[in-house]
């Protein structure tokens, strides 16, 4: 239902673009984002976005890290900018999708996307 991608290996200070596509049976999207899982830690928000395109940032990533979304193409991004060995975590694409007009709204996961950052 969601698929991510974008994830890799960059040093510090390097930039790296999540994406994460949506498919299968849907009504409507509202809001998505980003959420993202240190080895041994809880998974945190990152970033969400609505489906008219407020959008809410964790403290830690605000002024680096951009969410957008495009609803033509069902899709959700994430601009991450002067990336910090902190950083580094599994990235999970989340969804509240509507998948008909009687049905109520789910949450759906990704499959998550590994950002490793180097020092």
């Amino acid at each position: 239902q969601l698929q991510a991608s974008g994830g890799g290996l960059v040093q510090a200070g390097g930039s790296l673009r999540l994406s994460c596509v949506a498919s299968g049976r849907i009504f409507r999207i509202n809001v998505m984002g980003w959420y993202r899982q240190a080895p041994g830690k809880q998974r945190d928000l990152v970033a969400t976005i609505t489906d008219s395109g407020t959008t809410n940032y964790a403290d830690s990533v605000k002024g680096r890290f951009t969410i957008s979304r495009d609803n033509a193409k069902r899709t959700v991004y994430l601009q991450m900018n002067s990336l910090k060995p902190e950083d580094t975590a599994v990235y999970y694409c989340n969804a509240n999708i509507q998948q008909r007009s009687f049905y109520t709204p789910q949450n759906f996961w990704g499959q998550g996307t590994l950002v490793t950052v180097s020092s």
